[in-house]
């Protein structure tokens, strides 16, 4: 019987508001997300509301706020970007050919170094330039012991994933307990949240039998359909587990993420990024970095290095309608995998001629090609750069993906923004995290884990109700997913490498790159939009990046380079 489930059965494309009638290539683009047929969204999906999606209810007080600081639009193109674009559903979306150390190495100078005496001198290094107050020692969690598997190998992995997926998991239908934080060492019950901070430091000292003790003990405290710090508990154990037992890579491919169930829904990852206000306004503040860019260009090239499924594009191009200020050309190039680049459901062929369809429907002259390769192997060639046009690179949700020096010796992340930079673009747009799981031992990342998700699960009480089927896929196929990567995965394994805006500032200027500010009516176009959200989101500009966080935790921050 197998623990996996692309999308909850009670989510039937009748019921879900995320579905994407979008039709075929062949037919025509109607572009709709509800399922009763009746409503045309201008191929933008609708915001979220428990009771119904109503435009009405939200402000449109900045649409023309930023209205004004692009174009000079008639009154029909100003409507329909208020309603398009301005919503706070605005439409969202969510890597350089390397060489091997030894091609480099000639022979009359042999170099020989100890592989983890030169990854704590690169973390070292690391520490200096970046000043991330990481401590310097090896990541114990990366360990683990022969007999320690010899004594898991009872209990698979398979256990895991029952527990994260299966819907008749008992720790759905376990009551809900505090999650109060008692010292550990006064007599006192510990609550979950102090038996999660127990077992981790368990693990990290190499106390499985304790570890073990403390998750079974958590398995009868926390539920998945709780509140939301008895949801990030629940979630949370099933990562250390999958530490303990070494399964944290089986369980990170077999979740389902970026794969939408099927041609007229949407992914769990592009449902997160609906739901989520941080997630949304980061996709729109990089969005209208790209507008300003465009101003005056007769072709516009915009290069993505994770364009999923095309979602961030569609306000792009509806945003363009008959504007007469409008370039002659957009071309967008994606870049994806093989393998999902042409997949039939959700795979970059069919994005593209989706965005084709409503390019053409929207009257934008638009060119799409889908570049078949991993990011490591993309070179300046594959990306038919052309002389004239004003070159646009993003990268949203995408860079954190890459290994750095910390993991290889080749550091995929560097050279791609190296490359990125040799190809002269008049702008790079940087969506990412803001958490520090990269270089971080396992202890201080079981921290940050712990801070960034119990923020992120809390906002999404205030934006789906706790039964929803989309919610909860959200929650078991994206953020569980990533928890145990970041968790039980180490070296290579381990793709969830988040880093904190200060790294990314450093990393773009050690590339060549330097900051690009977001203007005013940008600025306080989002603020205005915000306010239409619940007063826990937060917003503020910081170093010319803008952060988008829930109460005092940021969680996204974009920001545009030149």
């Amino acid at each position: 019987m197998s623990f996996i489930r692309q999308a909850d059965p009670s989510a039937s494309c009748a019921e879900s508001p995320y579905i994407h009638k979008l039709g075929p290539p062949g037919s025509v683009f109607p572009a709709q997300r509800f399922a009763s047929g009746k409503e045309l969204l201008h191929h933008l999906p609708q915001p979220y509301k428990a009771e119904g999606y109503r435009q009405s209810d939200f402000n449109r007080t900045a649409a023309h706020v930023f209205q004004n600081s692009f174009y000079n639009t008639d009154s029909h193109v100003e409507s329909h970007f208020n309603e398009a674009t301005c919503s706070p559903a605005i439409s969202n979306v969510s890597q350089q050919n390397s060489q091997s150390l030894s091609d480099n190495q000639t022979s009359d100078l042999e170099v020989e170094f100890d592989e983890d005496e030169m990854r704590l001198k690169l973390q070292e290094l690391e520490h200096a330039l970046l000043d991330d107050g990481d401590e310097i020692f090896s990541d114990l969690s990366g360990i683990i012991d022969d007999e320690w598997n010899d004594n898991m190998k009872n209990n698979d992995w398979t256990n895991t994933m029952k527990n994260i997926m299966s819907p008749d998991s008992p720790k759905e239908s376990s009551p809900e307990s505090s999650l109060c934080c008692p010292d550990s060492n006064n007599g006192e019950t510990r609550g979950p949240k102090q038996l999660l901070f127990d077992c981790a430091e368990a693990i990290s000292e190499y106390s499985v039998d304790e570890a073990q003790s403390i998750i079974a003990e958590l398995r009868q405290k926390v539920a998945i359909q709780g509140d939301p710090s008895q949801r990030i508990a629940a979630y949370l154990v099933e990562g250390l587990a999958a530490t303990i037992q070494s399964s944290g890579k089986g369980i990170y491919r077999a979740l389902r993420c970026k794969e939408a169930p099927t041609l007229y829904q949407l992914s769990a990852m592009q449902i997160l990024f609906e739901i989520c206000p941080c997630f949304r306004l980061g996709f729109m503040a990089a969005n209208y970095a790209i507008l300003e860019a465009c101003k005056g260009e007769e072709v516009v090239h915009i290069i993505d290095f994770g364009i999923n499924q095309g979602s961030q594009y569609i306000t792009l191009i509806q945003f363009l309608r008959n504007n007469s200020n409008k370039p002659r050309l957009l071309r967008i190039t994606g870049v994806d995998d093989p393998e999902s680049v042409h997949m039939a459901v959700g795979g970059l062929k069919v994005v593209g001629q989706r965005l084709e369809k409503l390019a053409e429907d929207c009257e934008v002259p638009f060119e799409f090609r889908a570049v078949a390769s991993n990011i490591e192997d993309v070179t300046p060639g594959m990306l038919d750069c052309r002389p004239g046009e004003a070159l646009i690179v993003n990268f949203a949700f995408l860079l954190h993906h890459l290994p750095d020096e910390s993991v290889s010796m080749v550091n995929e992340r560097d050279q791609l923004l190296r490359m990125v930079k040799g190809l002269r673009p008049k702008l790079v747009t940087l969506v990412e995290q803001d958490a520090n799981t990269n270089t971080t031992p396992f202890l201080a990342r079981f921290r940050e884990v712990y801070d960034y998700y119990s923020a992120l699960f809390d906002s999404l009480d205030a934006t789906l109700p706790r039964e929803s089927p989309d919610r909860m896929n959200v929650e078991r196929q994206c953020l569980a997913r990533e928890i145990v990567n970041i968790l039980a995965c180490e070296g290579s394994d381990r793709v969830e490498r988040y880093e904190v805006a200060g790294k990314w500032r450093a990393r773009m200027a050690m590339a060549g790159f330097v900051p690009s500010p977001f203007n005013s009516n940008v600025i306080n176009g989002i603020k205005s939009l915000l306010k239409s959200y619940c007063d826990r989101y937060r917003f503020e500009k910081v170093h010319d990046g803008l952060h988008f966080g829930w109460g005092d935790k940021t969680l996204v921050v974009s920001s545009a380079w030149q």
